[in-house]
C-alpha cells in the first residue's frame, strides 16, 4: 500500500487512539533508542523516539500494536492493512 506523506499524521493519530483502546499509553521521548512496547510497573507503555520521522513512528506503533494483539478488536481494513504491512518492515 502506498501512503502519502500527509496521511501519516492522520494514521499516527488513529493508531494512538487504538493503543488507548488496548490499554496502552503512548509516550514520545527523546533519546538514543528505536522504541517499542514495554511493561512499566504493570502498565502497558509504547515508547516512541520523538526525533523519528512520521513514517518511522507509524512503523514502531504498528509493531507495538501487533505485539499487544489486535486480532480481537475491530479495525478498519485500511488500518489493519497498514499495521500488517508496517510491522513486517524492519
Amino acid at each position: 500500500m502506498k501512503i502519502k506523506e500527509k496521511e501519516f499524521e492522520e494514521i499516527l493519530q488513529e493508531l494512538k487512539s487504538l493503543s488507548g483502546q488496548l490499554g496502552a499509553e503512548v509516550r514520545f521521548e527523546k533519546g538514543d533508542f528505536k522504541g517499542g512496547y514495554c511493561l512499566l510497573k504493570e502498565s502497558k507503555v509504547i515508547v516512541i523516539n520523538k526525533m523519528a520521522n512520521l513514517q518511522r513512528k507509524v512503523m514502531i506503533l504498528s509493531m507495538a500494536l501487533k505485539e499487544l494483539g489486535i486480532d480481537q478488536i475491530y479495525l478498519t481494513p485500511k488500518i489493519r492493512e497498514i499495521i500488517e504491512e508496517m510491522s513486517e518492515v524492519k
